[in-house]
């Protein structure tokens, strides 16, 4: 048997040879001069050879021939005679590592600046035969622009890369990537697959055209390019030849790589895949650990970046003020992110991309390891698992005969603190890395040197520096000095005979850190052979194998749901609530009600009436309180991400607020302290028609889809005046149409048409997003809430909807609404307004703060908005400004802001009024809902409390204690020397209504 596997392995080493042979034999470069081939064959013995994360062999032997792994098995393993040996005795070996998402030896790309000119680019400005939009950037291919960088790729060698899987960062489609090794060779000998995935992002780049610039406008330009994509491979003669296309189609088989900015980009991207049936792979950007059950959820492989934040310099306690708990925190535990992975069990490859000196990665792997993550895992992270999420497994991740030769000599195991990496062997070819580490030849030596059969013994000892030894030579009590000088594997040694003596011995040898042996003579004349063998290394360099590093226990792990001072550490849950003895405000036919009690069961309003009773409920106590329908914003621009405006062409119907929402939004949680339970999401007024808006609960702590109010008539924003012709923009006047309010109109009535002649069309049509959603509107299947303000435009788009046989459902702000109430009432239109908030421009020099009053008398349903995060606090106070401007009572002041915003939503079957069977969507007020000294104590959704105002007395010293213990951490890190960065002030998205760039940058 063991004659027989003897005789496996030389057939197999055998054919490998040849294999070798006939690959030089076939090369096409020509040779300029003499031909001398070179077969390199190394074999390294002696080792630590760790195969995989799961196989290691001790006292190995690997042999490798031009680039391959030949053999590799135990000390017995037959070594080729033309073989080079290389003794790795106490060092180990492992696979080089594997990076999937690397920029090396690609093109910097610049990123264009996210400016809204007045002279947008409408059309990709790329010449060629390529697709419409510049961002899409499918027909690049990273194989065609690679060229080596040497500075560049000694760096991603030394931190242990033997390939990385390289793409040009640019784009939302950003092409093929290849997979290369950063060696030193042509380019056509270090490119081992030339298409080895496809990438995608949600960021445009150095794309100069307008559209898309929102992250919403991202989002829909990926989904339609995949609908184009499939109408292009049935219909190719559709539009003639469109290589954007074409590629996009070509690479869909390849692994989709998906690079997401944050947790919730992640979401996105994985949305996007499973609507279109691709799996993407997601580059991680760190925070993802703050939601690990929705990234479990994905079935998404993820490359985890390991750039964790540095502490900040917080001794200044004006620098400590603007730090956010969620940035200290996120500090704390974003190294935890890889173990949290593991434990999920989701799959996971490492990548240095983010580091600004790749010299951390190493570090911080450990650092993951210290924070929880198992070494074996850590391994795969960085070998097999990345091989086998490309489909290379068969080329690389392991130490397997016939994969290529890709492997790291280390003075230890790989994670312990004090291992050094000597050499980086890529397709065969060594690269040193400390390799003066690796010829350490400092220790102690017991040395024979004889002399015709006599043989003196001496006790060797080399110390001084690596680069530098210095010898002393110990015979009897005699201390000699000497010389030494190591080359490879080559040493000469010089000494005196004895104390004092002019005649030196000179010696040379060969062999390695373990020993050497050679021939010799001293000053006389005599020939000597000798031999030394280590008894000892230098002891600051032995290395103490086995140790595991150390744990870090000092962590504060708790998650906070959303991962903010105000955040759950457990999510509240649905309770059986009694209400006593409190006033309800029902807005229904029975009014205002005292001394009642209100039953909640399962997220419904149970019963209402006196002495009710329920074994086991939670008895709330409203004695001189009063308890209301939540409060509904039906204008609002909180809890989004990227963007709200959409605003480069005339109308982008297809952009989607659901794609983009923002659960960790503070503003959700100040709204909830104000009453709000629900918030229509709204895109901008920059544009006729910005996009499709999305209804929400305020479940503080959910995630994207959970907020979302569920089984409600979906609504789109359509925006009239100045915002839309840009009259308010600059001075210059803009190119992009229209320009007027007359262009307004034709706008909306050529948009329309053509939605009609699509629908027409059928099946057979290619689906066109904006289309999509405008059709939704002809079919009365999609609502209109507009932004308007002058009576005449809002009379124009009333008639503009007739003809087309729809009604507008909503005119939101609608300032001069009450001039044309009646054709409002005819319409069968609601109003969405402000209170006494009028002048901010020309087109609402006419507004009144009768406006609501004059709108509901005539019978137009109408409600009070915020249209801003700081008002929707108090919305109850503005539906109160109303008894002040007309007289309205009490009641129907109340009803501006809970039922008749239902109403306008459509939603007075679930929310709006306290009537059984109803949402228990509720506030309950510490004094008169109208009054500026209520306080919501308790606001419920779907009956759970989502806000408390003892339980925000908790979270405010919970926040206070996490404060000061991570102001403190940082301020300990710095004194102890280590990397710091300046204070940073969070920032916080705010958007408002004609906002592109957030608040602070309104046009």
């Amino acid at each position: 048997m063991a004659r027989l596997k003897l005789l496996i392995k030389i057939t197999v080493l055998i054919l490998m040879c040849q294999m070798s042979l006939a690959g030089i034999a076939q090369e096409t470069f020509p040779v300029n001069g003499i031909s001398n081939p070179k077969i390199a064959c190394y074999a390294f013995t002696n080792a630590t050879i760790v195969q995989d994360p799961a196989r290691t062999i001790a006292n190995g032997t690997l042999v490798i021939r031009n680039g391959r792994i030949i053999s590799v098995g135990d000390k017995q393993t037959p070594i080729p005679k033309e073989a080079e040996v290389i003794d790795c005795s106490g060092k180990y070996i492992y696979a080089s590592f594997l990076d999937l998402f690397s920029g090396y030896g690609t093109p910097a790309v610049k990123k264009a600046p996210q400016v809204f000119t007045n002279t947008p680019q409408f059309i990709s400005n790329t010449k060629g035969a390529y697709g419409w939009n510049q961002a899409i950037k499918s027909e690049v291919n990273a194989c065609d622009l690679f060229t080596i960088n040497g500075a560049d790729a000694k760096k991603i060698r030394d931190a242990g890369f033997g390939s990385v899987v390289i793409h040009q960062m640019d784009g939302i489609a950003r092409g093929t990537g290849a997979l290369v090794t950063p060696g030193s060779k042509r380019e056509n000998e270090l490119m081992i697959k030339e298409k080895a995935a496809a990438f995608y992002s949600f960021d445009k780049g150095s794309s100069t055209q307008t559209y898309p610039f929102s992250l919403m406008g991202s989002i829909a330009l990926l989904r339609q390019t995949f609908l184009d994509a499939r109408w292009y491979k049935t219909n190719p003669a559709g539009e003639g030849v469109n290589l954007s296309l074409k590629a996009w189609n070509a690479q869909q088989t390849l692994p989709q790589i998906f690079s997401a900015e944050n947790k919730w980009d992640v979401l996105r991207a994985d949305k996007t895949g499973d609507e279109f049936g691709v799996q993407y792979i997601i580059k991680a950007d760190g925070n993802e650990y703050q939601r690990m059950a929705e990234m479990k959820a994905t079935n998404a492989s993820f490359i985890l970046p390991v750039d964790f934040p540095l502490a900040m310099d917080l001794e200044d306690p004006a620098d400590a003020r603007y730090v956010s708990l969620a940035d200290m925190k996120h500090w704390e535990m974003a190294p935890t992110q890889p173990a949290a992975f593991e434990k999920a069990g989701i799959t996971f490859c490492f990548t240095p991309f983010g580091l600004k000196d790749v010299k951390d990665f190493i570090p911080n792997i450990r650092k993951a390891i210290q924070y929880g993550l198992s070494e074996q895992k850590a391994l795969e992270a960085l070998t097999t698992t990345p091989a086998r999420i490309i489909g290379t497994n068969d080329l690389l991740g392991s130490l397997e005969t016939g994969k290529i030769a890709n492997l790291l000599i280390t003075s230890g195991p790989l994670f312990e603190e004090q291992t050094i990496i000597y050499q980086n062997w890529i397709q065969g070819d060594k690269y040193a890395i400390n390799e003066d580490a690796l010829f350490d030849v400092r220790g102690s030596y017991n040395m024979v040197v004889n002399n015709a059969g006599n043989g003196i013994n001496y006790t060797l000892q080399i110390g001084g520096s690596v680069k530098i030894p210095a010898v002393t030579v110990i015979h009897g009590n005699d201390t000699l000095p000497g010389k030494i000088n190591v080359e490879g594997q080559t040493v000469s040694l010089t000494f005196p005979c004895k104390k004092g003596a002019k005649q030196q011995i000179l010696l040379s040898g060969t062999g390695s850190i373990a020993g050497w042996n050679g021939v010799g003579r001293d000053t006389a004349g005599t020939s000597l052979y000798w031999t030394a063998k280590l008894i000892q290394p230098a002891q600051s360099l032995n290395t103490k194998q086995g140790d595991a590093l150390r744990k870090i226990s000092n962590v504060n792990a708790a998650i906070y749901y959303p991962f903010n001072g105000y955040g759950w550490e457990n999510k509240p849950e649905q309770q059986t609530l009694l209400i006593k003895n409190t006033t309800v405000w029902t807005n229904e036919k029975e009014g205002r009600l005292q001394n009642r009690d209100v039953l909640i069961k399962n997220g419904k309003i149970a019963q209402v009436g006196k002495d009710l009773t329920a074994p086991g409920a939670r008895i709330i106590d409203g004695t001189n309180k009063h308890l209301t329908a939540g409060i509904i914003d039906e204008h609002s621009h909180i809890a989004i991400s990227g963007g709200v405006n959409e605003g480069s062409n005339t109308v982008t119907a297809e952009v989607r607020i659901e794609d983009v929402l923002n659960p960790d939004d503070i503003n959700i949680y100040r709204q909830l302290s104000g009453g709000v339970t629900a918030s229509h999401i709204l895109p901008g007024s920059s544009n006729l028609i910005g996009g499709q808006s999305q209804l929400i609960k305020l479940r503080w702590g959910a995630g994207p889809e959970q907020l979302k109010f569920g089984n409600n008539d979906p609504f789109i924003k359509f925006a009239l005046g100045e915002n839309v012709k840009h009259s308010n923009r600059s001075e210059r006047p803009g190119t992009r149409f229209p320009q007027t309010r007359m262009g307004v109109e034709q706008a909306l009535i050529d948009v329309f048409t053509r939605a009609g002649e699509y629908a027409k069309k059928g099946n057979g049509v290619r689906k066109d997003l904006t289309l999509d959603a405008l059709v939704e509107v002809l079919y009365k299947k999609r609502f209109i809430t507009s932004h308007s303000y002058v009576q005449s435009e809002i009379t124009m788009l009333m008639e503009v909807a007739e003809r087309f046989g729809f009604r507008v459902n909503t005119f939101t702000h609608g300032m001069e609404g009450y001039k044309v109430a009646g054709q409002l009432k005819q319409h069968g239109a609601g109003v969405g307004t402000f209170s006494d908030r009028w002048a901010f421009k020309m087109e609402v020099v006419d507004g009144i703060p009768y406006n609501a009053n004059i709108l509901s008398k005539v019978g137009v349903i109408t409600a009070i908005n915020s249209d801003d995060a700081e008002m929707a606090r108090r919305l109850n106070q503005e539906g109160a400004k109303m008894m002040k401007y007309g007289g309205m009572s009490e009641e129907e002041a109340v009803k501006l802001v809970t039922l008749n915003p239902a109403q306008l939503l459509h939603i007075t079957n679930r929310v709006g009024s306290i009537k059984e069977g109803k949402d228990a969507d509720l506030v309950l007020w510490s004094d008169h809902p109208l009054s500026i000294y209520a306080k919501a104590e308790k606001t419920m959704v779907d009956g759970i409390i989502y806000f408390d105002i003892e339980c925000d007395r908790l979270l405010r010293k919970r926040i206070s204690e996490e404060r000061n213990r991570l102001i403190q951490k940082m301020i300990a890190e710095k004194k102890k020397g280590g990397p710091l960065q300046k204070a940073k002030a969070t920032e916080e998205e705010v958007w408002s209504c004609e906002g592109l760039y957030g608040e602070e940058e309104q046009l």
